[in-house]
């Protein structure tokens, strides 16, 4: 055995600094997931998504602050304390909503509702797990009990499409007054799928473009059952 092969493995600055930088960093993000979970529980303090790093080989794209923001405006419009609100897959907004109605008395606060696969917005007491390749595995109780939903499927893939749409059709109520709302938000090439996966709820194409500030590769478009102020349909059915 030769005689260098037993000393110590030594770091250079530059890597050693490297190192340092990782570790700082890691330790920020935990307190500041340390200080979200504590606020989460306190429900009346402003949150933010900064504890929650993207992870991009999870196909994680949050929005920016003002189009969750936008997206939580038309889900709570003319919303009440017998409203149901769905998000899935789209934490961004569900804390643009948590952020909104936290100067509002709770017992006129609409009923939230995350599905996500990310364990940790376990956080949050309206934590529902979700797995897309598991549409239904859902508890018995959100099946037909949701009057708005908000869905940004991970995935650019028919499948993923195809399944997180069973999942919404699953948790909408039939036949309400008012009208469910749906807002749907995926790749531009998704479209033609969507629109056809959605036909039966009215869902189209809108001119909204939501924003990530991360950046992403491939254009986003948002679809919709109703217009409104952000918004108009692209094009109307027939």
């Amino acid at each position: 055995m030769a005689e260098h092969e037993d000393e110590p493995v030594t770091l250079s600055a530059h890597a050693l600094a490297a190192l340092a930088e990782f570790q700082a960093e890691k330790q920020d993000r935990k307190a500041k997931f340390d200080r979200l979970r504590a606020e989460a529980e306190e429900d009346d303090v402003p949150l933010s998504m900064d504890a929650f790093a993207e992870d991009w080989n999870a196909s994680q794209f949050w929005y920016s602050d003002e189009t969750a923001r936008k997206f939580a405006e038309q889900l709570l419009e003319n919303a009440t304390s017998e409203t149901s609100i769905g998000v899935i897959s789209t934490p961004s907004t569900f804390v643009a909503l948590r952020n909104a109605l936290r100067t509002k008395p709770r017992a006129e606060r609409p009923r939230l509702v995350l599905l996500e696969y990310d364990e940790r917005f376990r956080v949050f007491p309206e934590f529902v797990a979700y797995d897309f390749q598991s549409p239904l595995s859902l508890p018995a109780e959100l099946k037909g009990s949701l009057d708005r939903v908000i869905c940004d499927p991970p995935f650019l893939s028919e499948d993923c499409q195809a399944k997180i749409a069973l999942t919404i059709r699953w948790l909408l109520k039939v036949n309400s007054m008012p009208p469910v709302r749906v807002i749907i938000c995926t790749g531009e090439r998704m479209e033609g799928l969507v629109t056809k996966l959605y036909q039966s709820l009215g869902v189209h194409t809108t001119s909204f473009v939501p924003e990530h500030p991360t950046g992403l590769s491939n254009e986003f478009y948002c679809f919709a059952n109703f217009e409104c102020n952000l918004w108009t349909w692209r094009q109307r059915a027939g």
